[in-house]
This record gives C-alpha cells, sequence and structure tokens, in this order.
C-alpha cells in the first residue's frame, strides 16, 4: 500500500509495462521516464523551477490594457462531470467533476440562446461560462496498482456526441438523406470502436490520434451534408460543427475501480440535473411551412429544461423533500405538455399530426448518483466522488478572470458565443501536443510547472490558465474545438497570419492547501481514468456569453491601456 501520491504517474508506468508509447513530460523538468520509480517526481518545490514564463515586449500597436471580471469562487456550488465545449451532448463525458462559475444553466446539451437567457454568478452580468477541474484532498492509503489492473481489463471505445439527438426540426424533404448520413455516422463510430478493440489493456497515444483524425474527416463531411441537406430543404441549421469530434474513452477503468462501501453509503445529493426524453429524433420530417415554428418550439424546449436546471442550482437545499417535485418539475412537465401540443398541431395543419408527443413531457431529475461498478457512474457522495477521483474537493480561496492585450496589435471584440479551451485533459491518451504547464505558487508568476508545486509557507498553490489570444474571424467553434482560435507567439505575441487578436483571457485559480498536505502528495487534481491526477492533464473551459456592448467595452478599455472592473 502507498499513499495518495503514489498514483500519480501510474498511467505513464502502465505505459511503460505494456510496451506501448512512452510518454514523456519535460517542460518544467518533470520525470524524464515512464517509469513507477519516478512517481513522486510529479510533485516539486517551486524554488527549484527555473523561471521560464516569456512576456513579450509590447510595441507601438499593441494593447496594454486589461479587464477583470469578478465571478465569484463557485460558492453556489456548481459542480459537473459534464463538458460542454470538449463533448457537447455526453453527459457526464468528463468523467471527472468540474468546478463552474458564471452561467448558471450550462449543461452538456446547452444550447446557444439557453445560455443567454440564463443567470450567473458574475458581478457584471457576464452569462459567460468558465469551468475547470476540481483539486481534491485526499489522505487515505490505497493500493497503487488499482490503476493498472483496471487498465488491464479495458477496452477502450471511441464516444461521439450523438447528432440526432441536437438536430433543428428536418424538412420533410430532406428526411432520407439526413437519417442516411446519421446511419453513416453510426457506421463510421462502430468500425473506429472495432480498431480500438485492438489496444485492449493499453494506451497508444499515436494509434488514437490517428484514429480520431480519420474519424474527424468522415464525420465532418457527413455533418456538413446533414446540414447542407437541411438547408436545401427549407431548414436552418447551424451549431453542428461542435459535433464533430469523437474522443477515446477509457471509462470502463471504472467499472474495476468502484466506489467503496463508504462513498457508496453517502450518496448525497450536490449536484442534480433534470433529465427529459429526447424529442428532436422522435419527429416525422416536418412539412416546409412549419419548419420555423418547429423550430421555435423546440427551442423553447430546451429554455424550459436550462431554466430548470438553473432553479436546481440556485434553490438547492430549500423547502422539504417535496420542494423539486412541486416547484421545478411540476411546471416543467406541464410547460412541455403544451410546447409539444404545439408541434403536433404545427405539423398536422401540413400532414399527418404525430401521435404520442405528449408522453415525451415528463421529466425527471436525475440526482447524479448510479450503480457502483458500471462503465461510467455518475459523482457520489457529499464530495461528489468518481472511482480514483476521491478525497474532499478544495475551495479555491480566489479565481481572477482578466482579458488581456496582444504585444503587437489593437484587439477585436470576441464575437459571442466563442467557445475555446486551454490545455489537454488526455496528455496521456492523445499525446501531449496541446497540453500546458499551468502549476505555479502565488509570488512566483515567472515559472510554471508540469508538476504539482509544493509552496513556501504562506504562499498558495495557483493554476494559471491562459486561453487562446487569436481568432480566425469568422468560427465561434471548430471540428476539433481548437483550430477556430490560436495562441500569440511565445517570444514576440504576435498571432499567426490569418487571425486576429482577441481579448485573451487568463484565469487564475488560488488554493489555501496546507503544507503538510503538499509535501506528502495529497493533493491531486481530478482527471479521466487513464491520466491518474497527472498534472500535465490540468485543462480550462470557456464559452463566451458576454454581450457584444460588453465585450466592446472590454475590447476598448485593453486597447486604450487601462485597468477596468467588470464591477
Amino acid at each position: 500500500m502507498r499513499s495518495r501520491h503514489a498514483r500519480i504517474g501510474i498511467a505513464a508506468a502502465v505505459l511503460a509495462a505494456t510496451g506501448a508509447l512512452t510518454v514523456t513530460f519535460v517542460s518544467a523538468g518533470g520525470k524524464g521516464t515512464a517509469d513507477a520509480a519516478t512517481e513522486l517526481q510529479q510533485y516539486v518545490a517551486i524554488e527549484t523551477v527555473r523561471p521560464n514564463v516569456t512576456v513579450p515586449r509590447v510595441r507601438a500597436n499593441g494593447s496594454r490594457g486589461r479587464f477583470v471580471v469578478d465571478c465569484g469562487t463557485n460558492g453556489n456550488g456548481k459542480f459537473s462531470p459534464d463538458n460542454p465545449v470538449a463533448q457537447p451532448g455526453i453527459r457526464n463525458g468528463a468523467e471527472h467533476v468540474h468546478d463552474f462559475v458564471g452561467n448558471l444553466a450550462i449543461t452538456a446539451t446547452s444550447s446557444d440562446a439557453d445560455l443567454d437567457a440564463s443567470g450567473t454568478t458574475c458581478t457584471n452580468g457576464d452569462k459567460s461560462s468558465y469551468f475547470w477541474p476540481v483539486v481534491r484532498i485526499d489522505r487515505s492509503v490505497r493500493s497503487a496498482t488499482a490503476v493498472r489492473q483496471a487498465l488491464a481489463s479495458t477496452t477502450p471505445t471511441v464516444t461521439c456526441p450523438r447528432v440526432r439527438d441536437r438536430l433543428p426540426a428536418v424538412p420533410a424533404g430532406a428526411r432520407q438523406a439526413v437519417l442516411a448520413r446519421l446511419r453513416s455516422l453510426d457506421e463510421a463510430t462502430a468500425r473506429a470502436d472495432e480498431r480500438m478493440a485492438n489496444s485492449r489493456g493499453r494506451i497508444d497515444a499515436r494509434a488514437n490520434d490517428a484514429l480520431l483524425a480519420s474519424l474527424r474527416t468522415e464525420r465532418a463531411r457527413l455533418i456538413k451534408g446533414i446540414s447542407d441537406s437541411i438547408t436545401a430543404g427549407g431548414g436552418r441549421s447551424s451549431g453542428l460543427v461542435s459535433l464533430v469530434e469523437c474522443d477515446v474513452s477509457y471509462d470502463g477503468m471504472h467499472a474495476a475501480m468502484r466506489h467503496t462501501a463508504a462513498e457508496v453509503k453517502a450518496r448525497t445529493v450536490a449536484s442534480a440535473q433534470v433529465r427529459c426524453p429526447t424529442v428532436r429524433d422522435k419527429l416525422p420530417g416536418v412539412p416546409a411551412p412549419a419548419v420555423a415554428e418547429v423550430d421555435r418550439n423546440l427551442a423553447e424546449l430546451d429554455r424550459q429544461i436550462a431554466e430548470a436546471d438553473e432553479r436546481l442550482v440556485t434553490t438547492r437545499g430549500q423547502g422539504g423533500p417535496d420542494f423539486v417535485a412541486n416547484a421545478v418539475l411540476g411546471p416543467l412537465n406541464a410547460r412541455r405538455t403544451a410546447v409539444l401540443d404545439r408541434i403536433a398541431t404545427a405539423i398536422g395543419r401540413h400532414a399527418d399530426r404525430p401521435r404520442n408527443l405528449g408522453a415525451l413531457a415528463t421529466c425527471t431529475v436525475d440526482a447524479q448518483s448510479s450503480t457502483p461498478g458500471t462503465a461510467l457512474p455518475a459523482p457520489q457522495g457529499p464530495n461528489l466522488e468518481l472511482p480514483n477521483n476521491t478525497g474532499g474537493i478544495v475551495r479555491p480561496s480566489s479565481v481572477l478572470i482578466e482579458y488581456r492585450g496582444n504585444a503587437t496589435a489593437k484587439v477585436v471584440p470576441m464575437p459571442k458565443f466563442l467557445r475555446a479551451l486551454t490545455g489537454d485533459a488526455k496528455p496521456t491518451s492523445r499525446g501531449p501536443a496541446n497540453a500546458r504547464a499551468a502549476w505555479t505558487c502565488s509570488g512566483f508568476a515567472d515559472r510554471l510547472s508540469d508538476r504539482y508545486p509544493v509552496c513556501p509557507a504562506g504562499r498558495q498553490v495557483q493554476r494559471v490558465h491562459d486561453f487562446p489570444g487569436c481568432w480566425d474571424g469568422r468560427n465561434t467553434d471548430s471540428t476539433n474545438h481548437r483550430s477556430h482560435v490560436a495562441f500569440a507567439d511565445r517570444t514576440t505575441g504576435a498571432c499567426p497570419a490569418g487571425f486576429v487578436a482577441i481579448p485573451q483571457l487568463r484565469i487564475t485559480i488560488s488554493y489555501a492547501i496546507p503544507r503538510d498536505v503538499q509535501t506528502r502528495g495529497q493533493y491531486a487534481l481530478d482527471s479521466f481514468p487513464e491520466e491518474d491526477h497527472n498534472p500535465f492533464s490540468d485543462h480550462d473551459d470557456f464559452v463566451n456569453v458576454n454581450s457584444a456592448r460588453t465585450m466592446q467595452r472590454i475590447a476598448t478599455c485593453i486597447n486604450k491601456a487601462r485597468t477596468c472592473s467588470g464591477r
């Protein structure tokens, strides 16, 4: 038996043991080999990390201002294993828990309209969503072989967003073409799963990346065909590009790393979500004259769910045992019944009225708990624990959200609903190309590490997440959720050719972690199972829901070299 810190790096040790691709992290003096003997090197005294942060000189045409937004520290307790940016439509897809600040309604299935109608924790009304994996303290002692054994019996699979659940109204004339492409999407995923079966019990990052790149190309073609067919038939199609990207999932490892008896016993609900039957995949082809009306009503169904999810967050702990049923689900189900009837009526004016849509009205609240031992369990207990993601969640002592300028150019406002991410949650299973060192201590802003820092007495553990500060000028998302934005050059600060500078988002999260916890390696990041708390898997996600007026104010402040507050 070894303590918590011995778990850090086990995933890399598994790679070495199985003869698969060896992943080496060296950006801040990290471990040089994927060997279990180097596990303790996943913690580092910050004083021993050499300064490595380069700050480009701001030139005459640059923008040196700064705009700060206060969105709190997740005091309302919006935790979720959803990742609406990297895994839209996939509930519980992150397999680890995120802190959320800003937008109160966001879930894996939120539409842009849902986000725009939400409340927010930000003091200036910013409805953007900012979210990152939680940090936990776990002082327990457990077997260091759990992850190794779990991987040995796991066959990785491919996880893709379900396009049929996210479609707008499909015109009757386009229905057969859309159904054919949906079947082709299913077949492409099945073929990819067959190929993944060859990697049972091991991780091969190069093979994973090649497979996903090929699948991405095929899905992009098919999804564009679906979009084109809907548009040609008189419908409206947008946002489907977000559904192109798939991922390799090792969530089967959860079945071997099941919850302990104590964790299962304490199944306290802390992050409930509304669960409603899907409607889009149950509709027939919609007559062209009814498409616009059906789309409006589908959007209304989405908005109702988002409103109910937000209410679950803002009223947590209120009322008695029947509060949710009476104050949330009852009104929601009644409103859904009325909207579903309007959809049936709109279609029935021009074709056969769909039957039994009313059966889709009844929603429930998913307590985000599930049967222990299932492949993808939801967080359980008062600490929202998952297999191998256990221990008490550390609330940030502060969260600094700031938008910054560009060293060589003035910034233009970000487009509304821009999605962006930084870092990579899966450097072991996808390769470290997009991973970024993010760890440091307060007072050591000149250095970032890919290892967990041990800070001097009185200093706080920090995560510094810099987002891309350059935009392609056209798209709010892309097939891989990355190529529509880019990082400025580390040395000059210039954007790549074809990109324009936008307010560059930086989020600094600080934690008051006891020093003995640091020195004993008892704090770590929630992660995907194959990453086993790898500090290099740190990441952060963002959806811009600032109003056009606020974003213009942000850009103006930065371009005028001022420091402004979003209060």
